[in-house]
């Protein structure tokens, strides 16, 4: 009998083992799949990546086409006839409500309301309004979906492009392509996770600075790569003369134990992130200049996102890099066109503005579709914030200027498992408030995290003893635009 017990025992704990172990060889499975280098015997902790989605990502990847200095969603993608009807008339008080507005206008002794020098129709399935400025937006207007209920506090460009950037109208914080590096790290160990791309339109422009695209209080190895047009894309990044590759491989591997030292020594975090910097930076060396050659590209692409592709830091140009990058797993890829306010001069500054930005912006759509991207990698098309429905000083039909006005704008994004050929908010027949689906900043931050498999919620760090997020304290994702 005590034979029998024995023999069942080892039976149990043979089976015990089996079991575990068909669960050990899952997980190691799984651990391959998502860290290709875990078993290679290259790779140490500080390359781990930062994490791992919290649920199946519908995007892997953004390409955020921000156009600095706030493009006038009337003059764009909402059609306001009756502001034509009005032109000149005085903004009803009851629209108004006594809104705050900016220094610029808040002393106008009449707000004449002034419509859209340019014409309006209808395309594609959508039936979606677009301005006669944007004819190839036009054209994949059943691929993107517009939003034309966006809201926001700030009033002013530099809180108001902060706000977008980091959540927060404040510097000193985490941009987006920050939390995304942070949260999911990258796709390609040779490439940031993160990079900028930076063009100017002839328009009157507004500044952009680098805390745009800072790691705020995350490691530095969060923060923006900014890519120049310049004979070096990214500066510093070549060999100085004399020095080789070899050269420079024993130089960090001997900075790397030093600095190995000096972290053990007093526990600074950064100095491990200046270390990863130097080996990036090294990867880079390889990888950057063959993604940025431009020059390989097919004539049916060149002809595709328009000649300006090839002169380099226009928008054209960085539309088209921004596409190479993205297929070489760079996560965030944000482009800054600047050049949109327009307080004065509207119709034609304007006009200089779209065709800048148009056919580039359908070009990447239609890139990343032929190519089998679009599904994967989220492009959003937008500024800071509206412009107003009654001019700024002056007017007449052919010339008018628009203030800054948050209560309500347009973007447009596509892919990444937004709806395509919709329409979603409403604005009154005004323009002035918005009056159906309103999508505040923080609502946008959280559906752009969700879509990359990110609870908004949880992407969080302590810091100063409060745990931050992008989303502040508010958000809530938009499900009605998602697939």
């Amino acid at each position: 009998m005590e034979k029998d017990f024995l023999e069942h025992g080892l039976n149990f704990n043979r089976r015990r083992f089996l079991s575990k172990l068909s669960l050990g060889l899952g997980s190691v499975a799984l651990g391959s799949l998502l860290i290709p280098d875990l078993f290679t015997g290259g790779m140490d902790e500080s390359s781990l990546p930062p994490g791992i989605p919290d649920f199946a990502p519908k995007a892997k990847r953004v390409i955020y086409l921000f156009q600095n200095g706030a493009p006038s969603q009337l003059e764009s993608f909402d059609y306001k006839p009756k502001l034509r009807e009005m032109m000149g008339q005085e903004l009803p008080a009851s629209i108004r409500a006594g809104q705050r507005l900016t220094g610029m206008t808040a002393n106008q002794a009449s707000f004449p309301l002034v419509g859209s020098y340019y014409d309006f129709k209808q395309y594609g399935d959508s039936r979606a309004w677009v301005s006669d400025l944007f004819p190839y937006t036009a054209k994949v207007v059943d691929d993107i979906c517009i939003i034309k209920s966006m809201h926001t506090e700030a009033i002013n460009h530099d809180p108001a492009l902060t706000f977008f950037q980091t959540g927060a109208q404040q510097g000193n914080r985490p941009s987006m392509g920050a939390w995304l590096s942070y949260g999911l790290g990258s796709e390609n160990k040779n490439l940031p996770a993160f990079t900028v791309l930076l063009s100017r339109g002839k328009g009157n422009g507004q500044g952009v600075y680098s805390k745009l695209w800072t790691n705020g209080f995350l490691d530095s190895t969060h923060q923006g790569v900014q890519f120049s047009s310049g004979e070096d894309p990214v500066l510093y990044l070549k060999d100085p003369e004399g020095l080789n590759r070899f050269e420079r491989r024993k130089m960090l591997d001997k900075l790397s134990e030093l600095n190995a030292i000096s972290s053990q020594e007093f526990g600074d975090p950064e100095i491990s992130a200046k270390v990863q910097q130097y080996e990036m930076a090294y990867r880079m060396q390889t990888a950057v200049p063959e993604v940025t050659d431009l020059s390989k590209e097919p004539d049916d692409i060149i002809k595709l996102y328009g000649p300006d592709c090839l002169v380099p830091g226009t928008f054209a140009a960085n539309c088209l890099l921004a596409r190479k990058l993205s297929e070489n797993g760079v996560r965030f890829v944000q482009l800054y066109h600047q050049g949109w306010d327009q307080h004065g001069n509207l119709p034609s500054e304007m006009a200089g503005q779209a065709k800048d930005v148009d056919q580039a912006s359908a070009a990447l759509i239609t890139d990343l579709k032929q190519r089998g991207l679009l599904d994967e990698t989220l492009v959003i098309w937008g500024g800071e914030f509206g412009r107003t429905n009654y001019s700024q000083g002056k007017m007449t039909k052919d010339n008018y200027g628009r203030d800054h006005h948050p209560r309500c704008f347009s973007i447009w994004m596509a892919g990444g498992g937004v709806k395509p050929g919709i329409v979603y908010g409403e604005s009154d027949e005004f323009g002035y408030n918005v009056i159906s689906n309103p999508v505040h900043v923080h609502d946008f931050q959280a559906t752009v995290l969700h879509q990359l498999g990110l609870n908004h919620e949880k992407l969080t760090f302590k810091h100063l003893g409060r745990r931050y997020r992008l989303t502040d304290v508010a958000g809530k994702v938009v499900k009605d635009i998602l697939i």
